[in-house]
């Protein structure tokens, strides 16, 4: 099923009901690098049990959760925030959404107080795609592309994300948000 998004850095993909793959399974990705050479984005909604402040050493205290962003280099941590204008280096990815940036002025801010748990989310590993796979799993139907909103990032739930974009895309799309997870409750 293909939607008539344009892909871009910045939008949503969103995996189609019935994927079995449990690293996407009913996942929403935010699409943050995608040029001929390949595709970089972190799933928004898979919180995963574990605090940034207890994984990453001399972090300030900080309890905010860690995401699964991906099954590629889990050994790395990323970050989405809204504070460009605050943290140097960070990449524009749309809609007053960052990615990463300068993590020591990050963690300066957050010591200060002036970045709470709930300003920023971090992610475990990424999701990527070599040259042409990205656009090829969305010609089979893998992905449903999905405008991005910034209440997205940090304002909606993890668990009722994919249901909530789908819905607002309207239409064959709100009937499939209503999908339950296991089709056996159905």
């Amino acid at each position: 099923m293909n939607s008539s998004v344009k892909i871009d850095r910045g939008k949503l993909l969103l995996a189609e009901p019935f994927m079995i793959d449990p690293n996407f399974r009913r996942s929403v990705i935010l699409l943050c690098e995608h040029q001929e050479e390949g595709s970089i984005g972190f799933i928004l909604n898979k919180p995963l049990k574990m605090r940034v402040d207890r994984l990453v050493a001399d972090f300030p205290e900080f309890e905010a959760p860690v995401y699964y962003g991906g099954p590629v280099a889990n050994d790395t941590i990323h970050f989405l925030h809204h504070f460009g204008d605050l943290i140097e280096d960070s990449l524009p990815v749309g809609n007053n959404t960052f990615w990463g940036g300068n993590f020591e002025k990050l963690k300066l801010l957050i010591d200060s107080k002036m970045v709470k748990p709930n300003d920023v989310k971090f992610f475990a590993g990424y999701s990527g795609w070599s040259t042409g796979q990205l656009n090829e799993e969305l010609n089979i139907g893998t992905w449903i592309a999905a405008e991005m909103d910034p209440n997205y990032l940090l304002a909606v739930p993890p668990k009722k994300l994919w249901s909530k974009v789908l819905a607002i895309k309207g239409d064959t799309f709100a009937v499939m948000s209503n999908i339950p997870d296991q089709i056996s409750w159905n």
